[in-house]
């Protein structure tokens, strides 16, 4: 039990973090293009309250947490309530889309690089109390975990939206129309345990980029 406590300690941080700043890069993007819906619902915000689903953002996390101190494993993930976006109050919609859509990963990597550079201050100049260096490292695995599982260009992930807004327009059309199915084809993926093989090559991305700041 004092395992399983220490590692919700530990990730807590970082997953409310990740997740809920994932959300507010959204909406902040969205308003810079135009669309001043998030901003008018009081989500361009780093107050975490704002963005918490209870379901994905404590539960989920929890569980899998919890699941992988019993030994059971499983690729951590979570979600916030979702930042609206009203694509049509943007400049351009279908250019402007594929940021913000960016913008949620986009975050998510800038906060592995920061997580990773307090990492090395930390052990600089020699603070090596596990708490902080397994907080940190966490920090960067987490970032990278939710970079890579929005990047699968599957809609609604944001992936699935970039992909949208490059294609042509008539090949996006068709695309989207998959987006009631995504969940599926994700939950589908993790059943077949195949999800890993899809989001490694946005993993090693992300390790490589992360890497550079070591």
């Amino acid at each position: 039990m004092q395992d399983i406590i220490q590692t919700i300690t530990v990730y807590a941080i970082p997953v409310l973090l990740a997740i809920t700043l994932h959300e507010a890069a959204h909406g902040y993007v969205a308003r810079m293009f135009g669309d001043q819906t998030a901003f008018v619902a009081g989500r361009i915000t780093l107050n975490p309250l704002k963005h918490i689903d209870p379901i994905g953002t404590i539960v989920v996390p929890a569980a899998i947490l919890l699941l992988s101190s019993l030994g059971g494993g499983g690729f951590l993930f979570g979600w916030a309530k979702p930042v609206p976006v009203n694509i049509g109050a943007l400049r351009k919609p279908k250019q402007h889309m594929v940021w913000v859509a960016a913008a949620g990963p986009g975050s998510n990597l800038a906060m592995a690089i920061l997580w990773v550079v307090l990492l090395k201050v930390l052990l600089m100049v020699g603070v090596d109390e596990p708490f902080f260096v397994e907080m940190s490292r966490a920090g960067v695995f987490v970032n990278i975990g939710l970079m890579a599982l929005n990047l699968l260009p599957v809609p609604p992930l944001d992936g699935g939206r970039i992909l949208t807004g490059l294609l042509p327009h008539r090949l996006a059309y068709s695309f989207a129309r998959i987006e009631p199915y995504g969940l599926f084809i994700v939950l589908g993926l993790m059943a077949t345990n195949t999800l890993g093989f899809f989001l490694r090559p946005f993993y090693k991305l992300g390790l490589a980029i992360v890497g550079l700041f070591v």
